[in-house]
């Protein structure tokens, strides 16, 4: 029964239990997410000293135990006594939530441009820890503390530190009492010190790994600019574009107003793409307002120069910034007094004068770029119009696609030339691809019924490695196919990221087996088959979904009794074993020509037939034997018939 619900019923938390008991109110998550944030909020003050002028490295320790530890040489925390708030500083500062040196920022105090503004990261930090240790040298003194699931123990010890350095240290052990999970891995640390390094130029971050024995360093002179040309990799077709510039304005006209400062860097790059955006040298996951901005920016610029320059068709749409992204690296990273972010996590800001100020600074500066730079600008616009189309053509297809695929009645009436089988279950299914109405027919008399399919296909089908997805989806072989397998296609292009037209559960058979004759049209047609899988279905291969069947080369007759070869290699084994020279040895027919019996026995029967599963180990090397043979590659496939062609030639007999 429930108790009574009265005045006492309402409670409130006290001390370390605001965040104890609800981490995630702080750090956006009570797992893995939320203890990543705690470190970041202690960086975050360190990277704000650093950025103040004070220090230039900044040292993160991963321990054995889990503990982490955060090191600068700034100025030391102040931690004495407040005679304004009548309180020690550290007890401020690691054990009062909202209590801080960064309110002021907007009055060009400390910490002008603050990663830390609410006075929240240091004191839940703390609170969300098993212990924490901190070293603080200041003034020629070093200042000890200990705290111990949220409380302090032992006060504040101090003595002569005789070293003039400064700095701070902080090592601590998340709680799993608060956090589900603390096992930070290295690739948090590694990314997070990499970007932080990244926007704050000229101030080294270091990574020592106890548990993987590894340090790591990152530092980067000039800032963005130096990561955009790392991540171009020399592969930009236009030179770096540098925008930089600060403003003062506010959010409303009731609000005082704040400054802004922004860089930019971008070019242009059809083989890497980034596009990243840091806020007081926080790394701004959804973006927000300087988002906005870049969008708005980039895309009426470049519209209003290839509208100017008479680039467009007729009647054709304008630009999206999808189109611009598909060749753009760009890095932004903008600062403010003042800052509105979404949550505490700080993945996104909302500063309304943040996002017209930074429009504004990329048009104006992005503009005279363009009329002073017109070789390159051409280059730009160029490039997007070509994305431009790309991507429209993709949706097209993407249309036709879903249309071509879309079964409205069963596959007996949408595919004529499918023989389907009285099994239901995809698990319990073949399908035989094989090779003309002749060997259909002759496989139809040979299968079993219950769970084997056939579809035949008519002669050498497309090249689906040279020809496009326009010419491949009008072929109605390969369309037949697709139908048939029922499981749609994969497409893998840039402008096809969210197709999602293939799906593994939805195919109609577990094994695909591809069956033709055992003769040179026949592994050319064997081959195509496998090239259409491979370039619309790989999947299907990853699968082992792919299977080929393979057909005798020789029947040999002893004493009534039969012998398949498969080879030169199988025939001569077999005589090799026979009693006597009293045999006949017949090559092989076309599947269509053999009887019922035999083709069920060397070919179809699951009990004795001979089938190659085309497995995941060989794509690479199926890959590399498709462009060559049949892609557009010339000189690479003459090279390979002139070294390995003699192996495969029958000699011929000219005498």
């Amino acid at each position: 029964m429930a108790s009574n619900y009265n005045n006492e019923s309402i409670t409130s938390l006290k001390g370390a239990d605001r965040v104890r008991k609800r981490p995630g109110v702080i750090f956006g998550s009570d797992g893995i997410e939320g203890c990543q944030q705690s470190i970041f909020e202690i960086l975050s003050n360190s990277i704000d000293e650093a950025r103040e002028g004070f220090g230039r490295a900044i040292t993160v320790i991963r321990h054995h135990d889990g503990a982490i530890t955060v090191a600068d040489d700034g100025r030391g925390i102040p931690v004495g006594y407040n005679k304004k708030e009548k309180k020690y500083n550290w007890e401020l500062l690691f054990c009062e939530l909202y209590a801080g040196g960064k309110y002021n920022t907007n009055e060009a105090q400390n910490y002008e441009y603050s990663l830390g503004l609410n006075g929240l990261g240091l004191c839940a930090t703390q609170y969300s820890a098993r212990y924490m240790e901190v070293t603080v040298l200041r003034e020629g003194y070093e200042h000890s503390l200990f705290f111990e699931k949220g409380s302090n123990v032992g006060g504040l010890k101090r003595r002569k530190s005789g070293v003039k350095k400064t700095g701070t240290t902080i090592k601590w052990l998340p709680d799993l009492e608060v956090f589900t999970d603390i096992g930070v891995d290295e690739t948090f640390f590694l990314e997070v010190l990499k970007k932080q390094a990244i926007v704050n130029s000229g101030i080294e971050f270091i990574y020592v790994d106890e548990v993987k024995g590894l340090e790591q360093r990152f530092f980067y002179e000039k800032g963005i600019e130096d990561y955009v040309r790392e991540l171009s990799d020399s592969k930009e077709f236009t030179s770096l574009i540098h925008i930089q510039g600060s403003g003062r304005g506010k959010d409303r006209e009731d609000k005082a107003p704040y400054k802004v400062k922004a860089e930019i860097v971008m070019t242009f790059n059809n083989e890497n793409t980034a596009l990243l955006y840091f806020h007081n040298s926080s790394y701004l996951e959804h973006g927000g307002a300087p988002d906005k901005a870049v969008r708005t920016a980039l895309v009426f610029e470049i519209d209003k120069h290839i509208k100017e320059k008479g680039k467009y068709l007729k009647n054709e749409k304008r630009i999206t910034f999808q189109d611009i992204e598909d060749s753009l690296i760009l890095i932004s990273s903008s600062f403010s007094t003042v800052t509105s972010y979404e949550n505490q996590t700080k993945k996104s800001i909302t500063n309304k004068y943040i996002q017209n100020f930074m429009t504004e600074l990329i048009r104006g500066q992005l503009d005279i770029y363009f009329i002073e730079n017109q070789r390159e600008t051409e280059k730009i616009i160029e490039q997007i119009l070509v994305n431009k189309r790309s991507r429209e053509k993709a949706e097209i297809t993407r249309q036709t696609i879903k249309k071509k695929l879309s079964v409205k009645n069963d596959l007996m009436n949408k595919v004529k030339k499918l023989v389907d089988c009285r099994a239901k279950d995809p698990k319990e299914r073949e399908l035989f691809i094989v090779e003309g109405d002749s060997a259909l027919g002759a496989c139809k008399m040979a299968r079993d019924a219950g769970f084997q399919a056939l579809i035949p296909v008519r002669g050498k089908i497309l090249n689906s490695l040279k020809a496009d997805y326009d010419k491949i989806f009008q072929s109605e072989i390969i369309m037949d196919l697709v139908r048939v397998m029922g499981c749609g296609i994969e497409i893998k292009t840039k402008h096809t990221r969210d197709f999602n037209l293939f799906d593994i559960n939805s195919l109609n058979y577990d094994k695909i087996i591809i069956t033709t004759d055992a003769d040179v049209d026949g592994f050319q047609i064997r081959t195509l088959i496998l090239t259409m899988i491979y370039s619309l279905m790989p999947s299907l291969i990853d699968s082992g979904k792919v299977y080929i069947a393979e057909s005798p080369l020789y029947e040999i007759v002893h004493r009534e009794k039969s012998y398949f070869a498969y080879n030169e290699d199988d025939k001569r084994e077999i005589i090799s074993k026979l009693p006597d020279d009293k045999y006949k040895i017949h090559r092989s027919k076309g599947l269509g020509e053999n009887e019922p019996e035999m083709l069920w026995m060397t070919t179809m029967d699951p009990k004795t037939r001979k089938i190659i599963q085309v497995t995941r180990d060989t794509a690479e090397k199926t890959k590399t034997m498709f462009d060559t043979l049949l892609g557009d590659d010339l000189s690479s496939r003459k090279l390979f018939i002139e070294t390995y062609g003699p192996l495969y030639t029958e000699r011929l007999d000219l005498s």
